[in-house]
């Protein structure tokens, strides 16, 4: 690549980066207020952990219908980017005047189908400007998205701050970056030309072994990602106050540490995986998450000097793999079939995600919030079973 591509691709990767990072902050932006919103409707723990499950549920059905009709592949990612983000930055803001728990869930739902043209496309995009660094790359923009969706616990952890300021200020980022990508950027030398519709599409991309192995592994993956995200906050106020129920730490803030610190997580990833190869990487990052899963029983109402790093090295291993999942599809599955492949694959990734969030605040309830994510470790077990199959198809393969 020539030294004036060479410098495009750092730009294109700061640019979907810092809008990523903005516009992701739609996810959790009702999740940060959820205790508020909870007392506004008298809703109970498992109904406001549907503030975000819907969101789960409405992304699974914007990436399934993107699928479908190939959106991703024939319209232009940056069009499909920006028109997105600004839906849901309009769907997220409307909550504020929701007249009650059901039209927010509808509108969180909205919100999810639109972030589906939010997610998938800008790994699509940034692909085009990166091919030997595109576990980096895809890292970089994962890592962004990470820090974006914490965003809105850094805003509530501001002394006074109510629901309003939260959800405004994501929905304020998510039109920063639906401009940042129309008006400056531009598909790099890599781009992945457009293709007409095709019904078949979505059966040629599962018929490759490499992308059904590297989707199963990323189910494990996800099936402990979101329900740690999402519990993490009310597992460590949980623990302080069982050591003290006095205590004024502020949990608001290490919650947002804890899920902020996987964007380091994610580019430490790529940047291993690209050295070190990908099966790698997301074994080592596995097996630690997996491990802070049943670490949790133990560290329960420990001291916030253990607690707290505990949590910030499980906010960094949990996602560290979560680009390099995506990379190998990029890397598996025929060119044209490339955005579509990573649609389908992040909507099983999302579809599941739903059991295990619903699932956190049942064991809290029903034997206390110790055990609440020990359960979560049997999805790190087995995505590890299944990129140990992929690593062994593609060394054979290579061979």
């Amino acid at each position: 690549m020539q030294e004036g591509a060479d410098s495009g691709k750092w730009r294109a990767l700061a640019l979907l980066g810092s809008a990523e990072l903005l516009g992701m902050s739609l996810w959790f932006s009702a999740s940060a207020v959820s205790p508020q919103l909870a007392e506004r409707w008298g809703l109970s723990a498992a109904d406001a952990g549907w503030l975000t499950t819907v969101v789960q549920l409405g992304f699974v059905a914007g990436t399934a219908v993107s699928a479908t009709l190939n959106l991703a592949d024939i319209v232009r990612s940056q069009t499909l980017f920006a028109l997105s983000a600004l839906a849901g930055a309009a769907a997220n803001a409307a909550v504020l005047t929701a007249g009650g728990y059901e039209s927010a869930l509808a509108l969180r739902f909205l919100t999810g189908f639109c972030l589906a043209g939010v997610y998938p496309p800008a790994m699509k995009m940034i692909a085009t400007w990166f091919l030997n660094q595109r576990g980096l790359a895809i890292g970089t923009i994962v890592g962004a998205l990470t820090i974006g969706k914490a965003t809105p616990y850094l805003v509530k952890a501001i002394p006074e701050t109510g629901p309003a300021p939260v959800v405004l200020a994501a929905s304020a980022g998510a039109v920063v970056a639906a401009l940042l990508v129309s008006a400056g950027f531009r598909d790099g030398p890599y781009a992945f030309a457009a293709r007409p519709f095709s019904w078949g599409l979505v059966g040629s991309v599962a018929r490759v072994r490499e992308w059904r192995l590297a989707t199963a592994s990323y189910l494990g993956h996800m099936f402990e990602l979101y329900a740690v995200w999402t519990w993490i906050p009310a597992f460590l106020a949980a623990s302080v106050l069982a050591r003290n129920p006095d205590s004024t730490a502020p949990v608001t803030l290490l919650s947002f540490l804890a899920i902020a610190v996987g964007g380091a997580g994610c580019i430490w990833g790529g940047l291993f995986a690209d050295r070190e190869g990908r099966e790698k990487l997301v074994t080592i990052s596995l097996v630690a998450s997996g491990a802070c899963c049943l670490l949790s029983t133990a560290l329960f109402g420990a001291s916030l000097w253990l607690l707290a790093p505990f949590a910030l090295a499980w906010g960094f291993f949990v996602i560290a793999d979560s680009a390099q999942f995506s990379t190998l599809v990029t890397e598996s599955v025929p060119r044209h079939a490339v955005g579509t492949a990573l649609t389908m694959q992040t909507s099983l990734g999302f579809l599941l995600t739903m059991l295990p969030m619903q699932l956190v605040p049942e064991v809290a309830a029903r034997v206390g919030w110790r055990w609440s994510l020990a359960f979560l470790a049997l999805g790190p077990a087995a995505g590890i079973v299944a990129i140990r199959r992929l690593r062994l198809l593609r060394t054979t393969t290579a061979n």
